[in-house]
């Protein structure tokens, strides 16, 4: 099997183990001597799993090494993939890399739909809960501190963020998400009792598989054959992906429409339900609905607000901070917001540029072009630009023809007369007096996707052609 080769020095600070192995063993002394129980472990580990996703989200940020596609996955805000640079939030700290956003709310808006409330649900049906003691509290805080402490001494300090993936991160929050499915068996099935020997073996069990997690991920050598449980043949890292920027001076440079970035960001707010949460966003507001219960409805409309504003910000920050810049014989798109390159081609016959026939781009008569090179990057855009011929001759671009498709009527009117096809199905159900308003509300939520996706198809469609 392929490991992945470490850079970083095989010593590791004792700080970081120590404290780690005594935050582990706490529990042993509340089954010992605080009577503990299965549920006592359950939330502790629960709340140690919770911890270590947030504390993950924020190592992720950090991760310097790229991190491969997935094939047939999309993380949330995906465009900010394609940012290179980041910023210094510390004088002493690494920069946090927006193309690892994506990967950090991936990791947390997973739990939060599916983790977070199945357990909240949970524990409100069962008879007795566990209550939070002095001395839970004190070894449930003793496990968050632990985290804190190698994210700080070890992460930081220690820059062990050079030699990691954000992909690679990700797998720890998911391997102690796993160890606690043998222990919520335990719970579920023997309720609030225990032996002895059931607790002990916990505990240590526990102990011993961050322990060697730990082992592991500073030192690097897996012993005895044990790394088969915790790694995989697939490559989760990569060389970082930053660009260098060409010593030539910059000849020529223009700034994109604002206006028509904004607009086009109206397409990418789609992209933003096409998830786990926003999904759940939108099931919740339209079921608050139904229900008619204004807390609920607030409630989702916050959410599918917060939604919406984070999709534009994203698609802004892809685009809408670019400058265009000719340096020499290579057009480069450079990023003032970040200060970095985004990406560079030679201005020869590898390059091949094409107009873009961009909605935003017909609405405000802007222009946009892509740009395909050998081996080059895979999403390159020149624009939205105010004025695309005088862009053309300013940056000394090989572009012979720069209008779009004329507007065809016949288009139009079709797609536009096949819209009002499939939005008089819903409406339909609202007016029939054998279906209620409830349950037309239902089922319009059910089947909502599998509408929306050929009436976005046929909108996009018509406004193409206006």
């Amino acid at each position: 099997m392929k490991r992945r080769e470490r850079v970083s020095s095989p010593t590791v600070s004792p700080v970081g183990a120590i404290v780690l192995l005594g935050a582990n063993l706490l529990p042993l002394v509340g089954v010992l001597f605080w009577e503990w129980s299965l549920w006592s472990l359950l939330v502790i580990y629960w709340a140690e799993a919770f911890s270590a996703v947030l504390v993950a989200a924020l190592k992720v940020l950090f991760a310097e090494r790229g991190s491969p596609s997935v094939t047939g996955q999309m993380e949330p805000l995906h465009e900010l993939r394609e940012k290179r640079g980041g910023w210094a939030i510390r004088g002493s700290w690494p920069p946090v890399y927006p193309r690892n956003i994506p990967f950090a709310l991936s990791l947390v808006g997973g739990w939060s739909v599916t983790v977070f409330p199945l357990s909240i649900a949970y524990w409100l049906s069962v008879d007795a809960p566990p209550v939070l003691t002095l001395n839970l509290l004190f070894g449930l805080g003793t496990l968050v501190f632990a985290q804190g402490v190698d994210f700080v001494t070890e992460y930081i300090h220690r820059e062990q963020y050079t030699d990691v993936s954000a992909r690679e991160i990700m797998r720890t929050p998911a391997q102690l998400t796993a160890l606690l499915l043998p222990l919520a068996l335990f719970a579920t099935g023997g309720g609030r009792t225990g032996g002895l020997v059931i607790l002990v073996g916990v505990v240590l069990g526990k102990s011993a598989a961050s322990l060697y997690r730990f082992y592991v991920e500073h030192i690097g050598r897996p012993v005895f054959g044990l790394g088969d449980w915790f790694e995989t043949d697939e490559n989760l890292s990569e060389p970082p992906p930053e660009i260098d920027l060409p010593d030539d001076d910059v000849q020529a440079r223009v700034t994109v429409s604002a206006k028509s970035v904004l607009l086009g960001s109206i397409w990418a707010i789609a992209y933003g339900f096409a998830n786990r949460l926003g999904l759940g966003a939108l099931v919740v507001t339209g079921f608050a609905i139904i229900a008619r219960n204004p807390v609920w409805i607030a409630i989702g409309l916050f959410g599918v607000g917060i939604i919406v504003s984070t999709r534009v910000l994203s698609y802004f920050f892809r685009y809408g901070t670019i400058e265009y810049q000719r340096r020499g014989n290579l057009l480069v798109a450079y990023d003032t917001l970040l200060e970095a390159p985004q990406w560079h081609v030679p201005v020869n016959s590898s390059t091949t540029f094409s107009v873009k026939n961009a909605i935003a781009d017909r609405l405000l008569n802007t222009g946009t072009l892509t740009l395909s090179s050998e081996g080059g990057h895979e999403d390159m855009q020149l624009g939205p630009v105010a004025d695309l011929d005088c862009v053309v001759d300013t940056l000394r671009l090989p572009v012979e023809e720069t209008a779009r498709p004329d507007r065809d009527p016949v288009v139009i009117g079709a797609a536009s007369v096949l819209m009002l096809c499939f939005a008089a199905v819903p409406a339909g159900l609202f007016v029939s007096s054998q279906i209620s308003d409830a349950m037309a509300g239902t089922i319009t939520i059910v089947f909502a996707p599998f509408l929306l996706l050929p009436v976005g198809v046929l909108l996009w469609a018509a406004l193409s052609r206006i």
